[in-house]
């Protein structure tokens, strides 16, 4: 049987229940919701569609959800909803799937998913299972949790504010870059040590922007500050920027805004599997654009943690 084969199979046999976050995309995600019903009903998926008002309220569904025994859970939003997802759904053998729908969609970008939400829906539709890394961090208020794509400190935390906010109609990268450069406004870099336990690597420390723990490559809707991470490569990327004049960074924007690259000599990079970030006074770390908890943050990969629907390797 080939993979699309299998897939249809897996996905007509099994209870599927897709979760859509109607904030997503600056509450335009459910703009897609009747097409993407007609596109599995077209592959002859029969799913339930669950609209979610919040994070506490999908994690409760997901765990309803495989209490009756639904085997396939797609999360119908971003970054931020697949988290939840994942997190609701982790420890247990269900299949699980992103539609990205949301503002920043670096993990689906990750797995090879389009942007465009009907041609990810169908590349879903099409994919086959594959185990991938989640990231767990444990934060200074003992609070344990993991995330998919990115995490951080710094700058991008504080930028988090303005992108759920006042930018949150803004497509894509320009969201996040709009978030970042009002983030400056009045922006005191970080005092950061970054350690990396049970490793040969040194330890670090640094005035900083943003120190950020990566499991995709791209981060905020496509910048690729890691550009050699994959998220099955078993591996956390660590990278901080350091601190950087408004010059610089407008320097910096013409080539972030049309390709996503990050290239000055005050970016740091590391691969490692446990990584702990301190900073001089307690500061909010965030997982996926959720705000986590607050530093000192001790972070590892968790190799092969959820199996997803992913389209198939180029």
């Amino acid at each position: 049987m080939n993979n699309d084969a299998e897939t249809r199979s897996i996905l007509s046999e099994s209870a599927v229940a897709v979760f859509l976050n109607p904030t997503a995309r600056g509450g335009r995600a459910g703009f897609y919701l009747a097409r993407i019903r007609k596109l599995f009903e077209s592959f002859q998926v029969h799913a339930q569609f669950v609209t979610t008002g919040s994070a506490a309220e999908l994690e409760l569904s997901v765990q309803d959800a495989i209490s009756k025994n639904c085997r396939v859970l797609i999360a119908m939003g971003g970054d931020g909803t697949f988290q939840t997802l994942a997190n609701a759904a982790f420890g247990s053998d269900v299949l699980l799937g992103v539609l990205p729908v949301g503002g920043g969609n670096d993990f689906a970008a990750a797995l090879g998913l389009p942007d465009d939400p009907m041609k990810s829906t169908e590349a879903l539709l099409r994919g086959s299972p594959r185990f991938v890394n989640l990231v767990r961090v444990r934060t200074s208020e003992g609070r344990t949790r993991l995330y998919a794509g990115g995490g951080g400190i710094g700058l991008d935390a504080r930028a988090m504010h303005y992108s759920s906010g006042r930018y949150r109609h803004l497509p894509g990268r320009w969201r996040y870059i709009a978030s970042a450069l009002r983030a400056l406004v009045g922006f005191v870099p970080l005092d950061v040590r970054v350690d990396f336990p049970g490793s040969d690597l040194i330890s670090y420390e640094a005035r900083v922007l943003l120190a950020t723990v990566l499991n995709s490559p791209t981060y905020g809707a496509g910048v690729r500050l890691a550009p050699r991470a994959t998220i099955d490569d078993g591996l956390l990327h660590v990278v901080l920027i350091e601190n950087i004049g408004m010059f610089e960074i407008l320097q910096l924007l013409p080539r972030l805004i049309g390709s996503g690259e990050l290239q000055t000599s005050r970016v740091k990079r590391w691969q490692a599997n446990k990584v702990r970030l301190t900073t001089r006074n307690p500061t909010l770390f965030h997982g996926d654009g959720e705000i986590l908890g607050s530093t000192p943050v001790e972070i590892e990969v968790v190799p092969r943690a959820v199996q997803v629907l992913a389209p198939a390797p180029r």
